[in-house]
């Protein structure tokens, strides 16, 4: 691929933090923006809005758009009922990313979706979840290992590539170690994708598109790894904004 000549931008859909009392505000981690910057692209934060004039000028600047982690989806999106070990949800957040999803993917807009961001391209493109991996995956790994350690970076457990995906390909392995943070998991993997990527308990951990958009998720936080904890994850960032500057 050529050298980037244009830094492309990369929109990061904003989710709400409230306080109290205080005004609530929209915002993500910085690892997420600070990734993206190392990897030779502008990162662009995209607020909660239901103006579509607004959404569509944020899209049509976008040259790509990272799906970060968060909230748990409402499963009435993908036709559930609600799990007792839901997370509340956000409605205006589920919304306009699912929109903005599918848009992406329609049009060939690159899209990368981290933890939350993975279940949702999942749920755009037709798929279901686990809502809780603990009460509705016998045998299952503590996928939230990294949360209990209060370490985001803290590699939990090992990470199994297909060989022939684009990640194994970024990462030069096929086998790793990772983080993971998440009580969620991809159920029925939605048309379009294909698993790349399993933890050793067999829960999902990794999706490609099969299309001739770029569609990558993973359910681990790579935003916490590229720079110390394992370097390769910043190929991964890398290839993205290559792919979004065209």
């Amino acid at each position: 691929m050529p050298p980037i000549t244009r830094r492309p931008i990369i929109g990061v859909p904003s989710a709400r933090y409230a306080d109290s009392w205080y005004t609530p505000a929209n915002g993500n981690a910085i690892s997420y923006l600070r990734a993206i910057e190392a990897a030779g692209g502008i990162p662009a934060l995209i607020h909660q809005t239901a103006d579509q004039d607004v959404v569509d000028t944020h899209y049509q600047h976008c040259d790509g758009i990272i799906f970060a982690g968060g909230t748990d989806i409402d499963p009435i999106r993908y036709a559930a009922a609600r799990h007792p070990k839901l997370e509340a949800p956000d409605p205006q957040q589920d919304e306009l990313e699912l929109m903005l999803a599918r848009r992406a993917i329609a049009d060939g807009k690159p899209v990368f979706g981290i933890c939350r961001g993975n279940q949702l391209l999942n749920i755009a493109l037709g798929g279901s979840l686990y809502q809780d991996i603990p009460s509705e995956i016998a045998g299952s790994l503590n996928h939230s290992k990294s949360t209990d350690q209060r370490d985001m970076a803290y590699l939990a457990h090992d990470l199994e590539l297909t060989p022939d995906s684009w990640l194994a390909e970024r990462l030069g392995a096929t086998n790793l170690r990772i983080n993971t943070l998440h009580h969620q998991a991809l159920r029925t993997v939605a048309p379009g994708l294909r698993v790349v990527g399993y933890a050793p308990d067999g829960v999902v951990e990794v999706v490609e598109g099969t299309g001739t958009s770029f569609v990558l998720g993973v359910q681990c936080h790579p935003e916490e790894l590229w720079e110390q904890a394992d370097r390769r994850w910043a190929r991964v960032f890398a290839g993205f904004v290559e792919r979004a500057a065209g």
